[in-house]
Formats: C-alpha cells, sequence, structure tokens
C-alpha cells in the first residue's frame, strides 16, 4: 500500500495531463505534453496538477496492496502446482493475475479518480469523491456505472502487471545470480538473503515499467475513453472495447490516438514502477519480512 502511494504521489502531474491528452479535453487537446503542463497551472494553479489525487491516494493504498499481496501468494501456487512451466513464467502468471484481482477490487475509486481529474476549473461537474459516487451511482445505472470500461482494463492489466512483474523478478534473480557483489547487499533484516542496491533496484523497476506500458498502452487509452464515456461528447461511440477502439483508430490512427500521450507515459511510467518496487523491497525490510 506505502509502495503504490509514493509511486503515484511521485507521478500525479503526469498522471492529469495523461488523462486531459487521452481523452482530447478541449480546454488542452491542441497542445502536446510539456506545454500542457505549464498551461494547466496557469489555468488552474498548481494544485490543479494533483488534481483528482486525493481519489488516487484512496484506491492506490488499497490496489497496491492487494496486487503485491496476491502476487506473493499466486506465485507460491503457480510453483507448488507445478504447471510444467519454466522458472520465468510463473512470474508472469501471478503478477497478471495479481493485476487483474487488484483493478477488480479497486476499480470504482478509479473512475472516480479519472472523472475528477479530467474536469477542468469553472466547469465543475462533480464536487468532490462523495458527489462523484453518488452522480454516477444515479445517472448512470446504479452499480454497473462504476465498471464501465473494466474489460479493457482487465485485458489490459493481464499484460501490463504481467510483464511488469516478469521483468522486474527475472531482472532481480538475472542480477543478482551474476553479479551478486556488483549489484546487491545483504538484506537490513536478514543478512542471509541478498536484494538489490536502491540504485539498481530503481533501474529494473523502469525497465519493467517501460516494457509493460508499450505492451498494454492502447487498451490504456481505450478504458479511459470509456471511463469517461457519459461526459465526452462523442460517446455513443464508445460503448465497448472494440468499439473504442475502432473508433479512436479511424478518428486518430495510431500515433495521435491508441498512442497518444505514451512519450508522457514513459516519463510517468518509468519513475512511477521504479519508486514502487523500490519502496516495496524497503518496506519488506523495514517490516522484517524477508
Amino acid at each position: 500500500g506505502v509502495a503504490g502511494c509514493c509511486a503515484k504521489t511521485t507521478t500525479a502531474p503526469l498522471d492529469r495531463v495523461k488523462i486531459l491528452l487521452q481523452a482530447h479535453n478541449h480546454h488542452y487537446k491542441h497542445l502536446g505534453v510539456f506545454s500542457t503542463l505549464c498551461a494547466v497551472p496557469k489555468k488552474e494553479g498548481y494544485l490543479g496538477l494533483y488534481k483528482g489525487n486525493g481519489a488516487m491516494m484512496i484506491r492506490i493504498f488499497p490496489y497496491g496492496a492487494i496486487q503485491f499481496m496476491a502476487f506473493d501468494q499466486y506465485k507460491k501456487v503457480v510453483i507448488k502446482k507445478q504447471l510444467g512451466i519454466s522458472g520465468h513464467v510463473h512470474r508472469l502468471m501471478a503478477g497478471s493475475m495479481a493485476g487483474i484481482t487488484a483493478v477488480i477490487c479497486t476499480y470504482p475509486l478509479d473512475m472516480v479518480r479519472v472523472r475528477l481529474a479530467f474536469q477542468v476549473k469553472g466547469e465543475h461537474k462533480y464536487m468532490g469523491i462523495i458527489h462523484a459516487f453518488k452522480m454516477i451511482y444515479t445517472k448512470e445505472g446504479g452499480f454497473s456505472g462504476f465498471y464501465r470500461g473494466l474489460m479493457p482494463t482487465v485485458v489490459g492489466m493481464a499484460p501490463y502487471a504481467g510483464f511488469s512483474f516478469f521483468t522486474f523478478g527475472t531482472l532481480k534473480s538475472i542480477g543478482l545470480a551474476q553479479a551478486p557483489n556488483l549489484l546487491g547487499r545483504p538484506s537490513l533484516d536478514n543478512p542471509d538473503v541478498l536484494v538489490l542496491k536502491t540504485h539498481v533496484n530503481l533501474l529494473c523497476g523502469g525497465i519493467a515499467g517501460a516494457i509493460a506500458q508499450t505492451i498494454s498502452y492502447p487498451l490504456d487509452v481505450t478504458r479511459r475513453r470509456m471511463q469517461l464515456g457519459a461526459i465526452l461528447p462523442d460517446s455513443e461511440k464508445c460503448l465497448t472495447m472494440v468499439q473504442t477502439l475502432k473508433y479512436v483508430y479511424q478518428q486518430h490512427g495510431i500515433r495521435r490516438g491508441l498512442y497518444r500521450g505514451l512519450s508522457l507515459n514513459y516519463i510517468r511510467c518509468i519513475p512511477s514502477q521504479a519508486v514502487a518496487f523500490t519502496t516495496y523491497e524497503l518496506m519488506k525490510q523495514f517490516l522484517h519480512l524477508n
């Protein structure tokens, strides 16, 4: 939970800009990544860069906690079952299942966070987290309104979380096996356990984030479009995952549609994943879990 909160707070301004660009907010749609980062504080003040971050923190603590805990549990189950797979593939399977579990458990909070982050000062439809929950529930079909866009999220989360955990775990095990003195050090809580040095941890987490994002990004764009559905003018064209993918591709193409905001996502996701994995490893030592 702490790992998730640290990671997301580090990159919250980039998250807000990504949502504004992905769904072509009419105030900022003519701008690029860095010009939007400069325009938001001018239009909405510096706190505008953190709009929706309160909802993000409420969501990310249980999300991070469930994801990391589920990964450890699923990995034990997969290894115990001896499914006839290589040592590294169990990380991919466990990571995918952990990501899907965490997403399903915390999806309504993500929906509310995105709605709050998409608002621009002076045009507020939602007054806060509780008001957003009430409005979505009453105006968008009850509980089903909170799960709009769940399908592309789950489909996208499987490769994202899977490759994230897989890449980090594989880099960590290879690094400690091949160059233990150069890349590793004894754990603070258990000298018999070797862990990666902090800067190596950050690097491995960053690489893991970059690979995972590239693979799953078009589905992230699809998810945002569907989550924002009711407040976008072209919402009737984005009712299902396939419809949304087709519509974005036909209207904006691959680079300006399905991969719009990807450069920002690298800037956002690489440090986010680096901080998440590093904080997680440090918290395990702090809480004597090695």
